[in-house]
């Protein structure tokens, strides 16, 4: 029993130090990181255009990415 408690303990322990980077991002490859299409919306206006489109022909709105239609039937 003491021998399962050691493995359930280090395993996530493990995992945590596995995730971790040691290097850092050198100073001249942030340029490369800030641009906008490396960003979580690129262009919000047209993300923005997008959705209005997807929406007005769905008749719902909101729930990004939640199944169920715009007639109120999950």
């Amino acid at each position: 029993m003491c021998m399962r408690l050691r493995i359930a303990l280090l395993l996530p322990l493990a995992s945590l130090i596995a995730g971790c980077a040691f290097e850092r991002v050198a100073p001249w490859d942030r340029d490369l990181l800030a641009e906008s299409k490396m960003q979580l919306i690129p262009d919000p206006l047209e993300s923005y255009l997008d959705e209005h489109i997807y929406f007005s022909k769905e008749a719902s709105s909101g729930g990004q990415g939640v199944g169920g239609g715009g007639c109120g039937c999950n």
